[in-house]
């Protein structure tokens, strides 16, 4: 049988290059291409000392751990010892992903007969089966495998930043309490230009109950304007608190807005509470999140006035 040593090495150099540059990105360490490449050289050389009896002394799980670790060392430092454990897991985390990912697509994909044929039955009744895997199916399959882990770690790790910014709002006014998650918009700078109250927006479909069907109407189709010349004409019992806020709109100019004033709003963020009463809820006609994750914008103000 004929051993292509310098294949191994370039196969196992690519793949822990890759792995390592993944680790890398996922724990959003600044990479130096060169260190990489010889932690990845480092590891490949294990391999081919595999292909050595005499060495069968390195074979052992102290020295795997050994040379994982100075591979970790080699490519993104020491700095601490939390650091490079969390270094050292996040790359033997996608290591497993990766391996074990290549496997299942690869036995998924095979027909029932290839599979029956991989499996070999031992004399003791186990079953033990035979890996038969191309160099071009695995340098394929790890390629997606690394990709997908990281659009997954990535889109995980955006979803779980997007949550630490969702709050619970509570709406008081007289004996009417809304509540429905909101969402901190640092960038909302949106005030009543005559009284500097912050306004903070909410669905409309919140209050469907609480508004005449025909305002709501006009709310969704920014006819505001047409809500105040009916005043009196329809059955309201928060006439007395609605503004008419100005703001710009995206794709014209000068739009107004619908604005109810409550008797406080409370937000409860990270285990706080925060109170205002000087506050105004603008409604808004559309969804303000396309998957329902938060019906409300807060002001950034109400948090900071907490």
């Amino acid at each position: 049988m004929v051993v292509y040593a310098d294949l191994i090495f370039v196969f196992n150099f690519l793949m822990d290059a890759a792995i390592l540059f993944a680790a890398g990105r996922v724990r959003k360490l600044k990479l130096n291409g060169w260190r990489v490449a010889l932690s990845a050289a480092i590891g490949a050389s294990y391999v081919i000392m595999m292909l050595f009896p005499a060495l069968s002394l390195f074979f052992t799980f102290a020295v795997k751990c050994l040379f994982l670790l100075i591979m970790i060392l080699v490519a993104f430092g020491f700095g601490g010892l939390p650091h490079f454990l969390r270094n050292a897991g996040t790359f033997l985390l996608i290591n497993f992903a990766v391996a074990g990912g290549m496997f299942g697509i690869h036995y998924f994909l095979q027909s029932s007969g290839e599979v029956i044929n991989g499996i070999l039955f031992t004399h003791s009744g186990g079953l033990a089966f035979r890996v038969q895997i191309g160099l071009v199916t695995i340098l394929v399959l790890a390629v997606v495998m690394i990709g997908w882990f990281q659009t997954i770690f990535s889109s995980t790790k955006r979803r779980n930043d997007f949550v630490a910014i969702l709050a619970e709002v509570h709406i008081h006014i007289d004996q009417f309490t809304s509540t429905c998650t909101g969402m901190i918009d640092t960038g909302n700078h949106l005030y009543d230009p005559l009284t500097r109250t912050p306004v903070m927006v909410l669905e409309v479909s919140e209050w469907k109950n609480m508004l005449p069907e025909a305002w709501i109407e006009q709310i969704r189709s920014s006819n505001v304007d047409q809500i105040f010349t009916s005043v009196g004409m329809e059955s309201f019992v928060w006439q007395d608190r609605m503004r008419l806020v100005p703001y710009k709109g995206v794709n014209h100019g000068t739009a107004f807005m619908l604005a109810v004033k409550p008797d406080k709003v409370v937000i409860e963020y990270q285990g706080q509470r925060f109170e205002s009463a000087k506050v105004l809820i603008g409604l808004q006609g559309g969804a303000l999140c396309s998957d329902g994750s938060y019906h409300a914008i807060i002001h950034p103000s109400l948090i900071a006035a907490g």
